[in-house]
């Protein structure tokens, strides 16, 4: 549904802000060559852009980010450095509500702004999540790092600790799972040890350090830790709780307990609905297919997959979209659609190099030589096996290079070559 074009005549005190803006709205679409209904797009009209370029209404926020995204330009492009700038509660409550683009655009708003070294940490450490939310781990990172040496020159332990798992999440997003876990470690035995932390943060640590385990391929600590948030589960609201869920199903799916997968799993995503939470969402429904296809309900699985290739495609989340695509492969293999899933492979492997999405790459070249053998390929698959390892133990995790390796096994021993599968076996076992 578009919005409507009835907004308040802007006030005479910012008729010139509103003009300047209009302008530049003008100028940036000219400049781009699209036409005032191109910048609408499918949420605003025709009317409403030209009424915005006319200095007739005042934008929101809101507007102006998707204009500036329309165009392929910074949102604060548009309302200059001679304008005010966003407030502090305006940045802050954009990342509250999940608006992470927005929010990020405001910070750097208020950061090309003098401030005050605490003010100015604050400030990086609120950027910091909202590029970790956007999957922009580089800028999270440089970010988080500099908020903690601000904070701990002001001797303020509990913020560092904060920016510290920020910094934790943006090295998790770049496959850096020692310097994650070590990081996310620090700061959960600084809390046992007694800092004061805002009442929920002892959870995140918990649930954030149970991915890194699950992403590592060790699910009997991820589960542990896992326990540990179960004796506060009365505690927690319904976005904690479903991500408490969602990591508990995930680690019951690598452990191979389907039917506890799918009914967490299941509970997570009615929790993640209630609360709106999109990308959570699809990430769960991939998971759920991948649990039911692994069960053998593959009419289920598909159904889920399509629902999260289609959340994650309107949410422009190409990152995860690259996961879907493989997921969606593995069910054509299933379904005996093998050219169908030879397509997808190839569409995921394209998508993941595009994000840099280096663990949803590899395994997508597994799910390419999982088709290829089946197609009698042999010389193919494994060839796409011996590359998916070389990349694996390059750049980990431990918890994949060891599934890939012990495929590669499964099929050397079909083969015949049981020395070469005994080596991959005994590589696998080390590396788990």
């Amino acid at each position: 549904m578009r919005t409507s074009t009835r907004r308040p005549r802007p006030a005479a005190d910012d008729a010139a802000l509103v003009d300047r803006i209009g302008s530049r709205l003008k100028q940036a679409r000219l400049a781009a060559g699209l036409t005032q209904q191109q910048v609408a797009g499918d949420r605003y009209t025709k009317a409403y852009v030209s009424a915005l370029e006319n200095g007739l209404v005042r934008p929101s926020m809101t507007a102006l980010s998707f204009f500036g995204a329309q165009l392929g330009i910074a949102p604060s492009r548009l309302i200059g450095d001679e304008t005010p700038a966003w407030s502090r509660l305006e940045a802050d409550v954009h990342l509250a509500a999940g608006r992470w683009a927005e929010a990020v655009d405001a910070y750097t708003n208020l950061l090309d702004a003098p401030a005050d070294p605490g003010t100015r940490a604050e400030l990086l450490r609120g950027r910091a999540e909202g590029h970790a939310r956007l999957d922009a781990p580089l800028p999270a990172a440089a970010d988080a790092a500099e908020a903690i040496r601000l904070f701990k020159a002001a001797g303020r332990d509990a913020d560092s600790a904060l920016a510290t798992y920020w910094l934790a999440y943006a090295q998790h997003k770049q496959d850096n799972v020692e310097e994650a876990r070590s990081l996310l470690r620090e700061v959960l035995e600084r809390v046992r040890s007694g800092l004061s932390v805002e009442p929920d943060f002892n959870v995140r640590l918990l649930l954030a350090l149970s991915a890194i385990e699950s992403m590592d391929g060790d699910h009997g600590k991820a589960l542990a830790y896992l326990q540990e948030v179960r004796a506060l589960e009365g505690e927690l609201d319904d976005r904690r709780r479903a991500t408490y869920l969602y990591d508990l199903a995930y680690a019951y799916r690598e452990t191979g307990d389907l039917e506890a997968a799918i009914r967490t799993g299941l509970q997570s995503l009615a929790l993640y609905r209630v609360s709106g939470a999109e990308f959570e969402m699809g990430a769960q429904e991939n998971n759920l297919a991948l649990a039911f296809l692994a069960n053998g309900n593959v009419a289920r699985a598909s159904e889920l997959a399509a629902a999260a290739r289609s959340r994650f495609e309107g949410l422009h989340d190409e990152r995860w979209l690259a996961h879907v695509q493989d997921t969606v492969a593995q069910i054509a293999i299933a379904e005996g659609h093998l050219e169908d899933a030879l397509a997808m492979t190839a569409q995921a492997i394209a998508t993941a190099e595009r994000t840099q999405n280096h663990r949803a790459r590899m395994s997508a070249i597994v799910t390419r030589a999982r088709v290829l053998l089946a197609m009698g390929d042999e010389a193919g698959a494994t060839s796409g096996f011996e590359q998916a390892a070389g990349l694996a133990r390059e750049l980990g995790p431990r918890g994949l290079l060891r599934d890939i390796l012990s495929q590669w096994a499964d099929v050397l021993a079909r083969s015949g070559q049981h020395e070469k599968a005994y080596a991959l076996t005994r590589e696998a076992l080390a590396a788990g």
